[in-house]
C-alpha cells in the first residue's frame, strides 16, 4: 500500500547576510522599537506580528523614527471608526514635498534623468529645491490655491517631478499620465478634476522615433474649458505652441525662489491616481499628504532599505503608481534615475545597462522584462558591472520561479528579488521583502508591515496554506480618502468593501504558506474554475511563458450557454516560430508537469498580439467577455488598452466560431486536444 507524502519545502534562493543585515535600516528601527517598547524582536515575523496588532504604535515609531514634521495638535494616531471611515492623526498638519527636499546635500545629486539617446542630465539637491521654489512662486501668481487641480501630459522626466513637487508645495493637487494616452484618453480622466494648470512636453521619444504631441495637447487644452494656462514642456525642444495662454517652462522658472511649504492637513489630498478604465470611465483614486509620507517612508526605507547614497532606478511612466513610488525615493534622500524611452530600446539590454552606468542600487522592473531578458540570452551579472545593485525589484504581475533562479544564476547571487503586490489603490504595496526576510522562487517574501493581510476563504475565515482572497483586516495610512466624485462614498465602499464589510477585499487571489510568504495567482475576478476547482492563470503563464518559441500568453476559462465550459490559451510566438502539432505537445506536457493536469488548456489558439492595460497588466476579463458575445465598447474604454487593434482580433474571433460564440473550430493558428 502506497502513502502519500507531502512536497518538499521549497528551499529560499536568497538569504540575509547577517553582516548586511546588522547595518540595515529595518535592524536599526527594531532596536528603536526595542528600546520605545521595552520588547525585542528576533526575526521579521515577530515585528509584522507586533506592526498589525498595536498600529498606533507602529506608525507612530515610522513617524518618529523618519523624524516626520507635523503642526497642529493631536491626541491619536487614529480613530475607532471601521474601514473606510478611519482617520488618522486627526488635527495635524504636515506637506509631502517638505520632506521629500530636506534631506539630500546642497551638492549632492536629487535627480539623474537619461532619455532615449543616451543624453544624461545631473540635477543636485540645491537645483532641484530652486526650481521647484520658482514654479511654486509662479503657480501661486497665477491663482493657483491649495485644494486646486494641477495637471501633467507628461513624460518621465525632471520637469513631471519639479511641477508635482511644486504642485504640493503649494497644497494643490496633482496628477498626470504619459504622452502615449491621446486627447481623449486624457481628457477622460483630466476633465473630472476640472484643473486650472496644464503642464504639457512638446513631445517624447519611443524606439528611436519622436513623437510631436503638440496637436494633440491642443485638443485635450480644448477639452478641458477649466484650465487657465498651459505650459509648454521642451522635451524635443520644439517651437512653441500658438496657442493662446501658452508660455514656455522656461519662463516659470525665471525667478528662483526659496521653497515655501503650506501646512495641510494630514488628510489633505495629494494626488489622483486613476484606475485602468478598462472596465468603464477611469475611476480618480484620491490619497493624502500624510498617509503617503508614512508608507512611503515604511515601504521604502525599511523595505527597500533606501537613504542617502543609494540610487533608485524603476522603470514606469507617468501613468503608473510606480511614478509616484520613484517620486518619494526623495523623502529618503536617495538619488532617483529617470528613463523616458524604451526600455528594449536600442536592445534589450538597455535596464541593466542603466543601472550599470549609474551605479543603481535598487533596480525595479516587470516580470516580462525579466523573461525577456532569459530569451534573448543576457548575461548582465558577467558583461556589466552591476556591483551596486543589491535589490532586483519586480511588480506588475507574478514573477515565475524560473525568473528567481535566473536572476541569482544571471545577475548575480547577492542581489535580493524583492517582488511585490501592492496596487495603485493604495499607491504602495500589501506584500514583499525586506533585508531580513528570505526569498523563495515563485514567492513574495511576506506581508509588509503595517500590512494584515489575510487570505479568506469562501466563508470569509483566514487560511493558511490554501488559495483565498486577498484582504487587508486593519487599516493602512495610504487606503484612498475617496473617490473623486464620488460624494457619499458609495462606489468606494462597493470597489473594496462589498463583499466583507469593514475589510478591504483587494480582487486577488493569495496564498499565505507556512514558512509566512505569499504566493499572489492572479485576480479573482477572471478566476479558472475549471470542474469545481479554482485555478490560478499565473501559474500558468509562469510554464507557458517561459517556453522557447512563446512570446507571451494568455488563458481565460468561460461558461457556455450548455453549461460546459471552455478554457482556451491564446499564445503569441516569437518571429520564426510556428504552433504545429510540436509546439502544441510541448505546451500541454510543460503546464501537466509544472502546473496540474486541471491546467491543460482545451484549446490553444495563437494570436497577434495580446491587449495589455497601460502599465502592462493581461486583460483576461475584457477578452471573456468579448468570447461570451460582449460589444468591444463594453468590456474596455479604447485610451486604456496599449493595443486596441490586439483586443479588436478577439471579437473577430469570436464572431468566427460557431452560434454559441465559443465553441472553437479548426480554423489556422487553432490547435485542439
Amino acid at each position: 500500500m502506497s502513502t502519500s507524502q507531502k512536497p518538499a519545502p521549497v528551499e529560499p534562493v536568497w538569504l540575509p547576510d547577517p553582516s548586511t543585515v546588522a547595518d540595515s535600516r529595518i535592524a536599526r528601527f527594531t532596536d528603536f522599537v526595542a528600546r520605545r517598547t521595552g520588547v525585542t524582536h528576533t526575526d521579521y515575523r515577530s515585528l509584522w506580528a507586533w506592526s498589525v496588532d498595536d498600529l498606533p504604535g507602529f506608525w507612530t515609531a515610522v513617524s518618529e523614527f523618519f523624524e516626520i514634521r507635523t503642526t497642529g495638535s493631536w491626541d491619536r494616531v487614529l480613530d475607532d471608526a471601521p474601514m473606510p471611515a478611519t482617520r488618522w492623526f486627526p488635527g495635524a498638519r504636515l506637506n509631502y514635498a517638505e520632506h521629500a527636499l530636506r534631506t539630500g546635500a546642497p551638492g549632492g545629486t536629487a535627480v539623474i534623468s537619461v532619455d532615449e539617446s543616451g543624453s544624461t542630465n545631473n540635477t543636485t539637491w540645491s537645483e532641484l529645491r530652486s526650481q521647484v521654489g520658482a514654479l511654486a512662486v509662479w503657480m501661486r501668481r497665477q491663482g493657483v490655491a491649495p485644494g486646486d487641480r494641477v495637471v501633467g501630459y507628461l513624460p518621465n522626466s525632471l520637469h513631471a517631478v519639479v511641477a508635482f513637487l511644486a504642485c504640493a508645495s503649494i497644497g494643490a493637487v496633482w496628477s498626470a499620465c504619459g504622452q502615449d494616452y491621446g486627447a481623449e484618453g486624457a481628457a477622460t480622466r483630466f476633465s473630472q478634476l476640472e484643473p486650472v494648470v496644464l503642464f504639457a512636453a512638446d513631445g517624447y521619444c519611443w524606439n528611436g522615433r519622436q513623437h510631436d504631441r503638440r496637436t494633440e495637447t491642443a485638443a485635450l487644452r480644448a477639452a478641458l474649458p477649466s484650465v487657465r494656462i498651459t505650459v509648454q514642456v521642451p522635451n524635443l525642444g520644439l517651437p512653441l505652441s500658438t496657442h493662446a495662454d501658452t508660455v514656455r517652462w522656461e519662463d516659470t522658472l525665471a525667478n528662483p525662489a526659496e521653497c515655501v511649504f503650506e501646512h495641510v492637513p494630514f488628510d489633505a489630498p495629494l494626488w489622483v491616481l486613476f484606475s485602468s478604465g478598462t472596465t468603464g470611465i477611469p475611476k480618480g483614486i484620491v490619497h493624502g499628504h500624510g498617509g503617503v509620507l508614512l508608507d512611503h517612508h515604511k515601504l521604502l526605507g525599511l523595505h527597500l532599505d533606501l537613504g542617502p547614497g543609494d540610487r533608485f532606478l524603476w522603470y514606469t511612466t507617468t501613468n503608473w503608481m510606480m511614478w509616484n513610488m520613484v517620486v518619494s525615493g526623495l523623502l529618503v534622500g536617495a538619488t532617483l534615475v529617470l528613463y523616458d524611452g524604451s526600455p528594449a530600446h536600442p536592445g534589450p539590454g538597455r535596464l541593466w545597462e542603466l543601472a550599470a552606468e549609474h551605479r543603481t542600487t535598487v533596480l525595479g522592473v516587470s516580470p516580462g522584462y525579466l523573461q525577456g531578458s532569459a530569451k534573448a540570452g543576457l548575461e548582465p551579472g558577467r558583461d556589466l558591472d552591476l556591483s551596486a545593485l543589491r535589490v532586483l525589484g519586480s511588480t506588475g504581475a507574478p514573477l515565475p520561479a524560473q525568473s528567481y533562479f535566473w536572476v541569482r544564476d544571471h545577475v548575480g547571487p547577492r542581489v535580493q528579488v524583492a517582488s511585490t503586490s501592492g496596487g495603485t489603490d493604495i499607491v504602495s504595496g500589501f506584500a514583499g521583502s525586506a533585508p531580513t526576510t528570505p526569498v523563495w522562487p515563485g514567492e513574495i517574501s511576506a506581508p509588509l508591515l503595517g500590512v494584515a493581510l489575510e487570505a479568506f476563504d469562501s466563508h470569509g475565515r483566514p487560511v493558511t496554506d490554501k488559495v483565498g482572497e486577498l484582504v487587508v483586516t486593519r487599516p493602512m495610512p495610504s487606503m484612498p480618502l475617496h473617490f473623486w466624485n464620488d460624494p457619499d462614498g458609495a462606489r468606494y465602499r462597493q470597489a473594496y468593501f462589498g463583499s466583507y464589510p469593514g475589510v478591504w477585499r483587494h480582487g486577488d487571489w493569495m496564498t499565505r504558506t507556512p514558512h509566512g510568504s505569499v504566493i499572489v495567482s492572479g485576480r479573482s475576478d477572471s478566476t479558472l474554475n475549471r470542474h469545481g476547482v479554482r485555478l490560478g492563470s499565473a501559474d500558468i503563464y509562469a510554464v507557458v511563458d517561459e517556453l522557447p518559441g512563446i512570446r507571451e500568453s494568455l488563458v481565460i476559462g468561460a461558461e457556455l450557454p450548455d453549461g460546459d465550459y471552455w478554457m482556451p490559451l491564446f499564445v503569441v510566438l516569437e518571429p520564426g516560430h510556428t504552433l504545429d502539432d510540436e509546439l502544441c505537445d510541448t505546451i500541454r506536457a510543460a503546464v501537466r508537469t509544472h502546473a496540474s493536469p486541471r491546467h491543460v488548456p482545451d484549446t490553444i489558439i495563437e494570436v497577434p498580439a495580446l491587449p495589455h492595460t497601460r502599465t502592462g497588466k493581461k486583460l483576461e476579463v475584457p477578452v471573456k467577455r468579448l468570447l461570451q458575445g460582449a460589444d468591444i465598447s463594453q468590456v474596455a474604454g479604447r485610451e486604456s488598452v496599449d493595443d486596441i487593434s490586439a483586443l479588436e482580433h478577439f471579437t473577430r474571433f469570436a464572431r468566427t466560431t460557431t452560434d454559441n460564440g465559443l465553441s472553437p473550430r479548426t480554423m489556422p493558428g487553432v490547435a485542439s486536444p
